[in-house]
C-alpha cells in the first residue's frame, strides 16, 4: 500500500502545484512562487489542509526532482557560452559575489547569527535566479538591451558561484559547521575534479551520443541518457559531493554537444514534473507559524538583499570597465534569489547546522524580490539618471579616472607580447595540472571500484593492482609530458626577455633558463608529492610505475606528444567547432542603436496558435503592426532574417524588431488562439490500397503528370500493375490505361474519393 500512497500524494502535489501555479502565471509572478505556496498549503503544518503527510517518499521524489533541474540548470551553460561571456565578466562577477560573501558575514553578525549561519545566509543571497531574471527581462522588454544581456550573463555565471558555493558548505556540513580551514583545499579538490570529470565527459559522453544516434531509436536515447544523468549524479555523490554536482556538470558537458536541443526536449516533461515536485517539498517544510514569527527578519534580510546585491553588482562589472549607469542597472535587474537559495538553505537544515528558520526565510526573501524586481527593471533607466545626476563630484572624477586607467592598461596588455604568448600556456598547464590532481585524488577510489569489479587476483595475482597503476600511471604522464614542455617554453622565453640587451646575455639566458626549469622541476615534484597516496603496498608500485613511466618517456616520447596533441584538437574542436549561428537570445547588432528607442523582443508560438502555417507575407506584421520577424528558433536552427514567405509552424520562438508597443501587438497577435480544433490528423490512418481502372474511367488515356493526383486528389501512385506486369514507382509520362490496377497511396477518405472518381465515367456509361 506504500505505493499507492505515494502515488496519491504525487497525484495531489502535482494538481494543486499546476492549480497556484497557473493563478501566479496570471497573476505575473514565477511559477517557482507557486509551486513553494502549493506546498505550504497540502504540507503538514497547514491543518486542517493537510493534504500529504509522508514526507519521506516525496522526499525520494524530490532528489530525483533535484537531479533534472540541475540537468537542465547546466545545459544552459556550456563552456562555449562561457568563452563569449569573456573572462572579464566571470571576475566582475566573483568580485561582486566576494563583496556580497563579505557584507553579509557582517550582516549576520549584527543580526546575530554564528559563523556558520552567517554562511549560509551568505550562500543563499549571492545567487541570483536566472530562472526569475529570464522571465522579468521578458516581460518588461529589455531582454536585448545591453543591460539586460548583462544581468542575464551575470545570472548564469552566478549559477558557476552556485556550484562552488554547494560545494563548499557540503564540506563545511561534513566537517560539523568548522570547516573554515578547509574551504581553500575544498576549492583546489572541487577545481580537479570539475576537470577530470569534464575532461573524460568531454571525450565520451560526444561520441557515445553520436554512436546511440545512429545506432538506436529515440526511445533508447532516452534511457541511455537518464542512466548517463543518474550515473554521473552517484559518481559525484560517492566522491564527496552532492547530486546536484554531477547532473549540472553532465548538462555543460551535453551543452557542446550538437544533440543539447534534442535531448533537451526529450527531458522536458520529466524536468517539469520533478522540479516541480522538488519545490513543492520545500514547500510542505515551511510552517506558517514560523514564517509570521519572522515576518521582521525576512523584511530586513529582503531589504537587505536588495541594497547589497545592487551595490555588489555594479561595483564588479564597473571594476571590470562596464559603464557605470549600465552596471548601475543591471544591479537593479540582478536581484531576485531562487531555486539554489533553497537548495542552500535545504543543504543546512537536513545537515541541523542552521535553524529551521532558514526555509521560510529564503522563501520570502525570494518572494519579496520577486515581486520588486520587475518595478526597479521597468524603471531602471530613470533611477540610474537620477542617481549618477546627484552623484558627488569626487565619485564622477574617480570614475572617469578609473575608466580611463583601465583603457591604458587593456592597450598596455595588449601591445605585452610576453603577456600574449604566456596566456595560453598558462591555462594549458592550470587545466593539465587539474586533470592529474584529479587522478591522484580520486585513484583510491576508482581502484576500489576496479577491484571490486574484478576481483582481486583476475588474470594473475594482484592484477588489478598492477595493471590499474600501470594505466594510471600513462595517463598521467601523457598530461605531465605536456605541462614540462610548456613550462620549458616559458622558461626560455622569459630568460630570453629578461637578458634582453644585457652585454653578457649569451652567458646569462642560459643559466637563467635553467634556473627557471631547476624551479618548476621542484614545484613538480612537491606538487605531485602531496597528491601520491603513500599507503600500504602502493608505494612499491609507485615506485615501479614511475621507472616504467621514465623508459617510457624516453623510448615513447614522440607518441606521447603526438597522442597529447590529438587529445588537444579534439578538445578544441569540440570546444569551438560548433557552430556560431545567432541565437534568438542575441541581437548585437542593436547595440550600437539604443537611441533610435527600437526594441527587440520574443515570444513562443503555442501549439495551436492560429497563426501556424501561414507565412510571414500573408499575416501581414509589418503592415498591420508595424514590427518585422528578423529571426526564428526551430529546433535549435536558427533562421536570420527570414524571407516573406517563410512559413511559421507551432514551437518557433520569433525574434521580433520594432518598439515596445508594436511589439506587444505582435506578441498579443502571433501567441492567439481562437479555441477553434485543429484540423485531425490521419497521419496514422495512410495506407496503401490496389485500385481498378475500369472501363470509361476519365483517368484512362492520361499521363500521371496529366492527371496529377497529388495535386487534384493529395494521393500518391505508388505502382501499376497492367496484366500481371508490374511497374513500381512510375514516372510522371507513364499513361493510365483501362484494365490497369493502380496502388494508391493516401488516407481512407482519399482513397474513398478517388476510386469514386475512377469509376465516374464507368457507372454513367453502364446506367
Amino acid at each position: 500500500m506504500a505505493g499507492i500512497d505515494f502515488i496519491q500524494n504525487l497525484a495531489v502535489i502535482l494538481v494543486v502545484a499546476a492549480l497556484v501555479g497557473w493563478v501566479c502565471q496570471r497573476v505575473g509572478l514565477s511559477v517557482v512562487v507557486g509551486f513553494l505556496v502549493a506546498g505550504i498549503v497540502v504540507g503538514p503544518h497547514t491543518p486542517p489542509f493537510s493534504l500529504v503527510t509522508d514526507e519521506n517518499s516525496i522526499e525520494m521524489a524530490a532528489q530525483v526532482g533535484l537531479v533534472f533541474l540541475m540537468f537542465s540548470v547546466g545545459l544552459k551553460l556550456s563552456i562555449r557560452k562561457l568563452r563569449r561571456l569573456g573572462l572579464s565578466l566571470m571576475l566582475g562577477v566573483f568580485v561582486s559575489a566576494g563583496l556580497i560573501y563579505f557584507m553579509t558575514r557582517l550582516a549576520g553578525v549584527v543580526i546575530g547569527f554564528d559563523a556558520t549561519q552567517s554562511l549560509f545566509l551568505a550562500g543563499m543571497l549571492m545567487i541570483s535566479s536566472s530562472s526569475i531574471i529570464s522571465k522579468v527581462l521578458q516581460e518588461v522588454g529589455s531582454t536585448h538591451e545591453r543591460a539586460g544581456q548583462l544581468a542575464m550573463g551575470v545570472s548564469v555565471l552566478e549559477d558557476v558561484v552556485a556550484v562552488v558555493m554547494l560545494t563548499v558548505l557540503s564540506s563545511v556540513v561534513q566537517l560539523g559547521g568548522h570547516g573554515g580551514a578547509h574551504i581553500g583545499q575544498t576549492i583546489g579538490l572541487f577545481g580537479a575534479f570539475v576537470v577530470l570529470t569534464g575532461i573524460a565527459g568531454l571525450l565520451v559522453v560526444p561520441w557515445l551520443l553520436r554512436k546511440m544516434s545512429v545506432a538506436v531509436d529515440d526511445e533508447l536515447q532516452t534511457l541511455g541518457m537518464a542512466g548517463l544523468l543518474f550515473g554521473l549524479a552517484i559518481l559525484a555523490n560517492h566522491a564527496g559531493y552532492s547530486l546536484a554536482l554531477g547532473a549540472f556538470l553532465l548538462g555543460t558537458i551535453v551543452a557542446e554537444t550538437p544533440h543539447r536541443h534534442q535531448i533537451d526536449r526529450t527531458f522536458a516533461g520529466m524536468r517539469d514534473v520533478f522540479s516541480a515536485v522538488f519545490f513543492v517539498a520545500i514547500g510542505m517544510q515551511i510552517d506558517l507559524r514560523v514564517l509570521g514569527a519572522e515576518w521582521a527578519l525576512i523584511l530586513g534580510v529582503a531589504a537587505f538583499t536588495l541594497v547589497a546585491r545592487t551595490i555588489a553588482v555594479s561595483t564588479g562589472l564597473t571594476l571590470i570597465g562596464t559603464p557605470a549607469k549600465d552596471a548601475f542597472r543591471v544591479g537593479l535587474t540582478a536581484l531576485p534569489i531562487g531555486e539554489f537559495s533553497f537548495v542552500i538553505a535545504q543543504l543546512g537544515i537536513t545537515a541541523a547546522v542552521v535553524p529551521p528558520k532558514f526555509y521560510p526565510l529564503a522563501v520570502g526573501v525570494s518572494l519579496l524580490t520577486t515581486l520588486t524586481s520587475p518595478v526597479l527593471t521597468r524603471r531602471s533607466q530613470a533611477i540610474s539618471e537620477w542617481v549618477f545626476a546627484h552623484q558627488p563630484r569626487w565619485l564622477e572624477a574617480w570614475l572617469a579616472y578609473y575608466s580611463g586607467w583601465l583603457d591604458r592598461v587593456h592597450a598596455r596588455q595588449k601591445r605585452n607580447l610576453l603577456w600574449q604568448l604566456s596566456k595560453k600556456r598558462l591555462i594549458q598547464i592550470g587545466v593539465e595540472a587539474f586533470f592529474i590532481t584529479g587522478l591522484l585524488v580520486f585513484s583510491e577510489q576508482m581502484f576500489a571500484a576496479v577491484q571490486d569489479w574484478l576481483g582481486r587476483d583476475w588474470l594473475f595475482p594482484n592484477g588489478p593492482v598492477v595493471i590499474f597503476w600501470l594505466v594510471l600511471g600513462v595517463l598521467i604522464l601523457i598530461p605531465l609530458v605536456a605541462i614540462w614542455r610548456n613550462l620549458s617554453a616559458m622558461a626560455l622565453l622569459y630568460a630570453q626577455v629578461s637578458t634582453q640587451g644585457n652585454p653578457r646575455a649569451a652567458r646569462l639566458a642560459p643559466l637563467m633558463e635553467t634556473g627557471l626549469k631547476t624551479v618548476a622541476a621542484v614545484g613538480v615534484f612537491v606538487w605531485l608529492a602531496s597528491f601520491l597516496p603513500t599507503g600500504g603496498s602502493v608505494k612499491w608500485l609507485l615506485l615501479g610505475t614511475l621507472l616504467v613511466m621514465t623508459g617510457a618517456m624516453f623510448l615513447l616520447k614522440r607518441k606521447i606528444v603526438y597522442w597529447h596533441s590529438e587529445l588537444e584538437v579534439e578538445l578544441q574542436g569540440l570546444l569551438t567547432g560548433g557552430d556560431e549561428r545567432l541565437s534568438a537570445t542575441a541581437a548585437p547588432w542593436l547595440r550600437p542603436h539604443e537611441d533610435w528607442k527600437l526594441s527587440v523582443g520574443e515570444c513562443v508560438l503555442p501549439d495551436l496558435a492560429d497563426c501556424q502555417g501561414k507565412s510571414i507575407a500573408a499575416l501581414g506584421l509589418r503592415s498591420k503592426l508595424g514590427c518585422t520577424v528578423v529571426g526564428i528558433e526551430r529546433q535549435g536552427y536558427m533562421i536570420s532574417l527570414p524571407a516573406p514567405d517563410a512559413v511559421l509552424y507551432p514551437r518557433d520562438k520569433l525574434l521580433l524588431m520594432g518598439t515596445t508597443t508594436q511589439l506587444a501587438a505582435g506578441k498579443h497577435f502571433l501567441t492567439g488562439v481562437s479555441g477553434l480544433p485543429p484540423a485531425p490528423s490521419e497521419f496514422d490512418d495512410v495506407r496503401m490500397e490496389s485500385l481498378p481502372v475500369p472501363a470509361g474511367s476519365p483517368a484512362a488515356g492520361y499521363t500521371l503528370r496529366e492527371l496529377s493526383p497529388a495535386q487534384t486528389h493529395h494521393v500518391q501512385i505508388a505502382g501499376v500493375n497492367r496484366q500481371g506486369f508490374r511497374i513500381l514507382n512510375p514516372g510522371p509520362d507513364e499513361t493510365v490505361r483501362t484494365g490497369d490496377e493502380l496502388l494508391t497511396l493516401g488516407t481512407p477518405a482519399q482513397l474513398r474519393a478517388f476510386k469514386v472518381w475512377l469509376a465516374e465515367a464507368a457507372v454513367s456509361v453502364g446506367d
